[in-house]
């Protein structure tokens, strides 16, 4: 038995170390056959997830190479693919890691059933949170709506620490055929945004690690202060794109911040807050799959947001008016990411000054991010709409001219990314022109545009909507 292999069957975990799927294959003393499919659930993705997703892969393969293994690329349904390698390789079984969105949960579901019907392995590990959704519950039993005694729960709990990455991998005799990684072509899509946005990625475990690393020593401390202001690129860990793509575990980071706690670090406390709103989130997502596509509180369905119109095309396109705002958007066209605080204020000028649609904003945020996670943004557009679980109060309309007089007194964000206007226009300002699309027909030298709505007019017509919305209910708004 320990000379027949194990299919292991990657997908948002590039990584060696904290991961208990990978510990336990090697535990069997089993030939371990590495596989990532490019599924029908997997190409749904955005541009820059597709991307960003091919990077990593790239990078794990070299990294599974230098541990004597090698990551085989295969593409269609996972369960035939699956159920084909293992007729070709004569393995016992397929052992992965969890996910938890809806699609993900109905593949795995189908796969489990379907191979262990056939007679093989097929386990799926936690690895993803540091606690599975279904393993903290309210005293009454059910799933936690509300973040703060959600994170009571779980941060008065011990986790075990990371497992480290192992040394070896020991390889099958024979190994199967594998796809060309270039010939899924998944950065296409991005265009010539491709090269812009390349440098500003870190890809792959050893730089997660090093990003950790150095935001402990020099940042963590101030991290409850700092981490507002977007000017200040490190003030922040920047782990979330790596965290999206798993190439580091939830409990390195964990163990990481709790040691920075006990040493004395003020802001340690809070980098762990904002670990476990992470988790929060897909708490949210496993008890609530709807959360996804539909209000999560239901009142609100019948809420008078617009659909997708002109207004949020030019949100799209960072080109609304409001500086705060488009310093935002373009920051996302030339990395891939966006500070959380201009997350907020981007998507509250959507959904309450334009009285866009919420699922706008969420569906452009999955098509640009590279770091786009299904729980956090799912849960993040919810609650600064404020139909979401835990949310941000509706009449809550974040203006975006005073938190950029709070948050970015000097204008040192805003002047890096708006170019138009500026005797010297900042680099990063001008390398968005080099990554939107050339269809959009923008220039640098242009005037920069007059805004959409006046702040004023745009709130007071956002609360008179929210005022309706609440008469129309009984007057009761569904904020706890």
């Amino acid at each position: 038995m320990t000379k027949t292999p194990l299919i292991l069957w990657f997908r948002r975990d590039l990584r060696l170390s904290d991961h208990p799927m990978l510990a336990a294959a090697v535990a069997t003393g089993r030939p371990l056959l590495p596989v990532f499919i490019l599924d029908p659930e997997t190409e749904a993705m955005g541009a820059a997830a597709r991307f960003r997703l091919g990077l990593g892969l790239a990078h794990f393969g070299g990294v599974l190479a230098d541990v004597g293994s090698r990551l085989i690329l295969r593409r269609g349904a996972a369960l035939p693919v699956l159920r084909a390698l293992l007729a070709e390789t004569g393995a016992a079984g397929v052992y992965w890691q969890r996910m938890y969105d809806p699609a993900a949960k109905t593949r795995d579901a189908e796969v489990k059933a379907n191979l262990r019907a056939d007679g093989f392995e097929a386990e799926s590990f936690s690895g993803a949170l540091l606690i599975e959704p279904w393993q903290v519950a309210t005293g009454t039993g059910g799933y936690y709506k509300v973040y703060t005694p959600f994170w009571r729960a779980v941060s008065a709990r011990g986790f075990a620490p990371p497992v480290p990455a192992p040394a070896h991998l020991p390889a099958p005799e024979l190994w199967p055929a594998s796809e060309d990684l270039g010939s899924w072509q998944l950065g296409a899509a991005m265009r010539r945004g491709a090269a812009v946005v390349l440098p500003h990625q870190r890809v792959g475990e050893a730089a997660a690690l090093a990003r950790l690393d150095g935001f402990i020593a020099a940042s963590v401390a101030d991290y409850r202060i700092e981490r507002d202001f977007p000017a200040e690129t490190q003030a922040t860990s920047g782990l979330s794109e790596n965290l999206a793509w798993g190439e580091i575990g939830p409990r390195t980071i964990w163990a990481a911040g709790q040691r920075a706690l006990h040493e004395g670090a003020a802001g340690a406390e809070h980098f762990c807050k904002e670990l476990v709103w992470r988790e929060f989130a897909y708490h949210l997502l496993h008890h609530a799959p709807q959360i996804e596509t539909t209000c999560w509180r239901p009142e609100w369905e019948g809420f008078g947001w617009r659909g997708d119109n002109a207004d949020a095309e030019r949100w799209r396109r960072g080109m609304t008016g409001e500086p705060f705002v488009d310093a935002a958007m373009r920051e996302v066209y030339v990395t891939g990411r966006m500070h959380n605080r201009a997350r907020m204020i981007v998507g509250s000028y959507l959904t309450k000054h334009l009285l866009t649609d919420w699922r706008v904003g969420l569906a452009w945020f999955a098509e640009v991010l590279t770091d786009w996670d299904p729980a956090a943004n799912a849960m993040g557009w919810q609650w600064v709409a404020g139909c979401g679980p835990d949310a941000a109060p509706y009449f809550r309309v974040f203006n975006p001219a005073g938190q950029a007089e709070k948050f970015d007194a000097d204008q040192r964000y805003r002047r890096r990314w708006i170019a138009e206007g500026a005797r010297v226009p900042a680099a990063q300002a001008l390398s968005f022109f080099d990554a939107c699309p050339k269809s959009w027909g923008l220039d640098a030298s242009a005037r920069y545009p007059a805004p959409i709505v006046e702040l004023a007019e745009g709130r007071a017509r956002a609360l008179a909507a929210y005022s309706a919305q609440k008469e129309g209910n009984g007057g009761n708004d569904g904020d706890v």
